[in-house]
């Protein structure tokens, strides 16, 4: 077999595997949206994120202490989605930071709201006062995209 036979093969199958990932995550995106979108209207109003926000802090805080962890959002995570984080994504412990107002490093249900309200506010970039798809994946992807590190170059002397 030559290799061009082989590296067109590879070509083929990088392809296929980076065009099911990307369906896959299209799927994921949507069954998301449909699960807030309740009233079927193609659009998410504040009272369903709301109503999607009380849900998710249920399904985080395991052992109903009322407080959410960044051990317990892992494994909310892995039970939710079957997978662990993305690599470079936001991890928990930085995204309970990004909204903790007390800084005891875990979520209370208020501080959890108050936070999710101020994210669906800057998600909706229409300032209609409801979330189309877009929007939200948008919105969400902006919001939880971890700020690279500045790398530090030393210099050898």
């Amino acid at each position: 077999m030559s290799l061009s036979r082989v590296l067109v093969g590879a070509a083929a199958l990088a392809a296929g595997v980076y065009l099911v990932a990307k369906s896959m995550a299209a799927k994921v995106a949507d069954a998301r949206f449909d699960g807030m979108d309740t009233d079927h209207n193609d659009r998410v109003s504040r009272a369903e994120h709301d109503a999607a926000t009380r849900r998710m802090f249920d399904s985080m805080d395991a052992n109903a202490d009322g407080k959410v962890t960044a051990a317990e959002m892992d494994a909310a995570q892995v039970k939710v989605t079957g997978r662990k984080p993305k690599r470079g994504a936001m991890s928990a412990k930085r995204k309970i930071a990004a909204i903790d107002e007390n800084g005891d490093g875990a979520l209370t249900r208020g501080e959890h709201r108050r936070g999710a309200r101020k994210m669906f506010a800057r998600m909706d970039a229409n300032v209609d006062g409801s979330l189309t798809r877009e929007e939200l994946e948008a919105g969400r992807a902006k919001l939880m995209r971890r700020t690279p590190r500045k790398r530090v170059t030393r210099t050898k002397r």
